[in-house]
């Protein structure tokens, strides 16, 4: 067997242990969040019903809703439809953003030009679509995710609590990444942080 032969089989060997050792690295998401809060204290007690969107009575949107309340829990919210002291609105979006190619900064449409292809609208709000063609030699766009929650309070239906989070990555884990984001969005609840802040939160692989 020559040098070369007894190269490639390594060669493979080494490749195959990395695929292997990214698959079992955490993803790190992190989120653009950005918190509007009235309360002092979180009420007691600290319970909550979720009031859907026409749009967001479908099935599809069950698993978004499941994502939210888990959220919600560990940040110390309990579920109650009968009895809630706040009353939560949930919105998710997705679409995609061109990038920026240093060898060609402006592209063929000039600096503000169309992206190659997007989704548009929060879901419940603009409902979804696609729309334009892929341009090949484009630089590959970012996915663009973000989760929003709105609470008002039950009695005055005032709002008490704004919050959003926005993620753009490469790749994109729907609906998972849409739980990292709302754990994102009521980091430091019922007193967050003011302005804008990056909040890292690790995503899970998905279970073998």
């Amino acid at each position: 067997m020559t040098a070369q032969r007894r190269w490639i089989p390594l060669l493979a060997l080494g490749l195959a242990a990395a695929l292997l050792a990214g698959c079992s690295t955490t993803r790190v998401v992190e989120g653009q969040v950005q918190s509007f809060s009235t309360l002092a204290a979180a009420p007691a007690p600290a319970t909550y019903r979720i009031e859907r969107l026409p749009s967001q009575q479908a099935p599809s949107f069950d698993a978004i809703a499941t994502l939210a309340e888990q959220a919600l829990a560990r940040a110390g919210l309990q579920r109650d439809d009968a009895a809630p002291r706040l009353l939560v609105q949930l919105g998710v979006q997705a679409d995609a953003v061109p990038r920026y190619d240093p060898f060609r900064p402006y592209g063929p449409y000039g600096a503000y030009g169309p992206g190659p292809w997007g989704m548009g609208g929060w879901y419940g709000r603009g409902g979804w679509g696609v729309h334009g063609l892929w341009r090949f030699g484009e630089p590959t766009p970012l996915h663009r995710r973000a989760a929003s929650i709105v609470m008002r309070d039950a009695s005055t239906q005032a709002v008490v609590y704004e919050t959003s989070a926005v993620h753009e990555d490469v790749w994109v884990s729907d609906p998972a990444v849409y739980g990292v984001l709302f754990d994102a969005a009521l980091n430091g609840f019922p007193q967050p942080p003011q302005g804008p802040r990056q909040v890292r939160i690790p995503l899970a692989p998905p279970a073998p």
